[in-house]
């Protein structure tokens, strides 16, 4: 490595980031890994990542229609709180002009109740 001139790069520390510890109320799971949708605002998901910026990290929550797969409500913030979730869910409902919405929530550490979400982060 030193003929070459290159350095290893030590591995990030890992940072939780979630606190799935509570006794908040839990939706059933209505969507039961059915991502297939046959109209418009029938079925989204959602999902909330971090984003590394010189500024520090940022929180990005995308909600994401599964008839046509685009990215129909956004939000980011500095700080990862229920209101950055409401936030993206608000402007979904008046971009998409609902007036009801269904909560659906998957099990615990069951990872493939969001892939289609998490998938757009990796695109």
């Amino acid at each position: 490595m030193r003929r070459q001139n290159l350095q290893a790069r030590a591995a990030r520390k890992y940072k939780a980031t979630t606190n799935s510890k509570h006794d908040l109320p839990v939706a059933p799971n209505l969507l039961a890994q059915n991502f297939s949708a046959s109209a418009p605002n029938q079925k989204w998901v959602s999902d909330i990542t971090y984003l590394r910026t010189n500024a520090g990290l940022l929180y990005l929550v995308v909600i994401i229609s599964l008839f046509s797969w685009l990215v129909v409500g956004w939000t980011m913030a500095e700080r990862m709180t229920a209101e950055l979730v409401c936030e993206a869910l608000q402007m979904t409902l008046w971009r998409r002009q609902k007036t009801r919405c269904y909560c659906s929530m998957s099990g615990k550490g069951n990872c493939y109740d969001n892939t289609c979400a998490e998938s757009f982060f990796t695109t």
